[in-house]
């Protein structure tokens, strides 16, 4: 398509992506530069706000008198949110405007933070969560939308989704360390302080960057499929975190997951019926887009609960202390920068959906190395930090081959739509592992002693790499190249 039959059909191009110097001729202007820079802070500031209090948790149910029970509610808030809404709001992102969704959601997030760092009641805490899960449910796929849309199909989009996947992943691992390291030399306050300045300087600068992207024609908002896709989420999520606390066989559980599949199921039905749907019927025929996002959410599964099950191993086998197990997991974000660096090259060479099948391999292979693990506290660091590095590498090729496999081939004023479909796996994702996992190696942990939480944690890895190559193989005989 010409730059003007684009003009035509989408609306007028960003400067920035004009023939003379803007990305779309392979060279990178300056303003082209700063839109980049801006957003990729933004995106790893909101992977960091992921795991930044899983550390924190235990010191700030002491620092409010919350109960064990109640502390759960501080992570549900933000992740039923952060997951359930990411799907509406991608699509209000393409209607009224990605940028103005970006600006709106980090002013809400500062703002949110502010109010979590100076909570004193759990009410408080737990509201201020909800918003900064709703500010995330906006800014991932409106972010991840401009990113996009402000680089055209090619090398330049693959190195922008790169560093993006990268500085994701490895904000989900420096949020468990910057956690701990908060917390044990200030305050736990300063989980939530710490996105302020972030927040206030992004919104100073973008403005400045970043050009307002949207179709020129308006359609209405499909009010019926934005209920039902947002309830459906919320009951899926709320459904498998209640799960991973109470158990598999739990009613509340199975109501909320019950519920979730009805309207997830009606959810489609109204689509195909909608003169403007949320999601158009197409876009989710699409291989690429449907098996492309269940690529991605067994990729965020796996390495997310990955996480989970090496610090039970660090803290509860080898008596690492909460702030030595992140340093020790440190590697694996170090792996998911090279990742990021490299998987761009690798798409060049082989593709998006060889990539995506090659990244996954590694990753299963490294994942299956960990099955050797024991109760040496030499000998597993020998094994976890290598294993853990490479497996980092290959799941960051494995994310950076699922974002451009689920974003090529549409046009931009579906970018908004395709980002929010990415935002939402991934956060379903990172939701589902931890839980899942959780239950696998508690099933499978006869003791509480050092060599019965091992059992249960090789039965996880087990599990873990068994969904890794269930991933090789949807990429290897599934995503059909023709449709890459």
């Amino acid at each position: 398509m010409s730059v003007v039959d684009r003009a035509v059909r989408e609306g007028p191009v960003p400067a920035d992506r004009r023939p003379g110097g803007g990305p779309s001729d392979g060279r990178l202007t300056p303003r082209a530069r700063w839109t980049l820079v801006v957003l990729l802070v933004a995106q790893f500031m909101l992977a960091v706000d992921f795991s930044i209090l899983n550390v924190a948790l235990p010191v700030v149910g002491k620092g409010l008198g919350i109960p064990l029970s109640g502390l759960q509610w501080i992570g549900t808030a933000f992740a039923l949110c952060a997951a359930g809404f990411t799907l509406l709001f991608g699509r209000v992102a393409d209607l009224f405007g990605r940028r103005r969704l970006f600006l709106g959601g980090l002013a809400v997030l500062g703002l949110a933070s502010l109010a979590g760092g100076l909570a004193t009641s759990t009410g408080v805490l737990v509201v201020a969560r909800v918003f900064q899960g709703l500010a995330t449910a906006a800014v991932t796929p409106a972010g991840l939308s401009l990113l996009t849309t402000s680089f055209p199909e090619g090398p330049l989009r693959e190195k922008a989704l790169g560093l993006n996947g990268a500085l994701m992943s490895a904000g989900f691992t420096t949020g468990a360390v910057l956690g701990g390291v908060l917390t044990d030399l200030l305050s736990w306050r300063w989980a939530f302080f710490v996105n302020v300045p972030v927040a206030v300087a992004v919104l100073a600068v973008a403005p400045l960057v970043i050009a307002e992207s949207r179709p020129s024609g308006r359609t209405r908002l499909d009010v019926p499929g934005a209920l039902t896709v947002t309830l459906g989420l919320l009951a899926v999520v709320l459904g498998v975190t209640v799960a991973g606390e109470r158990g598999w066989g739990a009613p509340v559980a199975l109501g909320a997951l019950a519920a979730g599949a009805a309207l997830l199921t009606f959810f489609f039905l109204v689509e195909r019926a909608s003169p403007a749907p949320l999601v158009p019927v197409a876009v989710l025929r699409r291989r690429t887009v449907a098996l492309g996002n269940l690529a991605g959410i067994l990729a965020f599964v796996t390495e997310t609960s990955l996480v989970f099950l090496l610090t039970l191993y660090l803290q509860r086998v080898l008596g690492f202390s909460p702030l030595a197990a992140g340093a020790a997991l440190g590697v694996l974000g170090l792996g998911t920068v090279l990742g990021g660096a490299l998987a761009p090259r690798v798409i060049a060479r082989t593709g998006p959906r060889a990539a995506l099948a090659g990244g996954a391999l590694v990753q299963a292979l490294a994942t299956a190395a960990l099955l050797a693990l024991g109760t040496d506290q030499a000998a597993g660091l020998a094994l976890l930090l290598p294993a853990t590095f490479t497996g980092g590498v290959g799941n960051m090729v494995l994310i950076v081959g699922f974002m451009v496999t689920v974003t090529s081939g549409l046009p931009d004023r579906e970018q908004g739509i395709a980002a929010g479909l990415a935002t939402m796996s991934q956060q379903i994702g990172i939701t589902l592992g931890t839980p899942v996992m959780s239950a696998v190696a508690t099933g499978a942990t006869a003791t509480a002693t050092a060599p019965g939480i091992l059992t249960g944690v090789r039965t996880a890895v087990a599990a873990d790499t068994a969904l890794v190559v269930a991933t090789v193989l949807l990429a290897l005989f599934f995503l059909r190249p023709a449709e890459e």
